[in-house]
């Protein structure tokens, strides 16, 4: 998926609760007919510990026919992570990977120093009619492995810890959390989680890293006083153990880590702690240099901007 920006964020100093530090309200747009609720990038914050990228995909219905149909385009600097609620995604990349995604698993394509794939509803899923509802992610590499090899893991939905109790359901993609550890490697001290909370469940998030955000992916809830509906990405102050209260059935993505070794530049599908490197990959991309996925003959160009 591409990267353009959310709509300016709340400040803090708007709200009654002092552990936030902004509110960022995901920005709707379209890819080829596929509806986006987009939180990262946002003016004001680029970035939450090494995620840089945040795009909630749907929920949207496809007919007989459709789906959707992003065509193989590169990424370098960063591992896109996928997570669906519901439908599945076939994954192929420039590696010869094929593979499908359903709820629950995690996609971790790390595309270092350059890669390129392709996201596709399957022929079989066109045939019947189909939905589409999850996240992608992206994290920037630490400077140290922009240039790495790329490479690609799945975690099925049964691999990743689930925390479950007292109205609330969590299920760990990334890092660690309340006792556990996801076996998802990624090489910078983050954090990745799906909760889903009943109604008057309580979810505490501890101030074990230094950067946390929560993404109300759907339903209500209340932080000291502040209430928040989809779409919001709540950004918290480092040093404050925060508790979320259930207003109703609520789905939370949990996100963050230690702040990122140094900014980032990002331009299309290009992450990078140097300029220079982008402008490398994009005439690599013009130019016809990157690998191809095996199979595909169709590309997104190069954007003219």
């Amino acid at each position: 998926m591409s990267a353009s920006s959310a709509d300016d964020p709340i400040p803090g100093d708007a709200l009654s609760c002092e552990a936030i530090e902004r509110v960022i309200v995901a920005r709707t747009g379209d890819i080829g007919g596929f509806a986006v609720r987009r939180a990262l990038p946002a003016a004001g914050r680029r970035m939450v510990g090494p995620f840089v990228f945040f795009d909630q995909m749907g929920p949207s219905e496809f007919l007989l026919g459709e789906g959707l149909d992003v065509r193989p385009h590169p990424h370098i600097g960063l591992s896109t992570v996928t997570y669906l609620f519901d439908g599945e995604i076939t994954h192929r990349d420039s590696l010869g990977v094929v593979q499908p995604i359903r709820p629950g698993d995690v996609n971790l394509m790390t595309a270092g120093r350059g890669v390129v794939h392709s996201e596709r509803t399957a022929p079989d899923l066109r045939s019947t009619g189909s939905r589409l509802f999850g996240i992608q992610a992206w994290a920037a590499l630490p400077a140290s492995h922009e240039e790495t090899a790329p490479a690609f893991i799945h975690h099925a939905a049964d691999e990743l810890p689930r925390i479950t109790g007292d109205g609330k359901r969590v299920r760990l993609v990334m890092g660690s959390l309340y006792g556990e550890t996801s076996p998802v490697a990624f090489p910078w001290a983050a954090f990745y989680a799906e909760a889903v909370l009943a109604p008057g469940a309580v979810l505490p998030l501890d101030d074990d890293y230094e950067e946390r955000a929560i993404f109300v992916v759907s339903g209500e809830i209340d932080i000291a006083g502040d209430t928040f509906g989809a779409g919001r990405l709540l950004v918290f102050r480092p040093g404050d153990r925060i508790s979320v209260l259930a207003l109703s059935n609520a789905r939370l993505m949990l996100l963050g880590g230690e702040a990122m070794d140094g900014p980032r530049h990002i331009w299309w599908n290009f992450v990078s702690s140097r300029k220079d490197r982008i402008d490398q990959a994009k005439a690599d991309w013009a130019a016809g240099r990157f690998a191809t996925v095996p199979g595909e003959t169709e590309f997104i160009p190069l954007p003219e901007r």
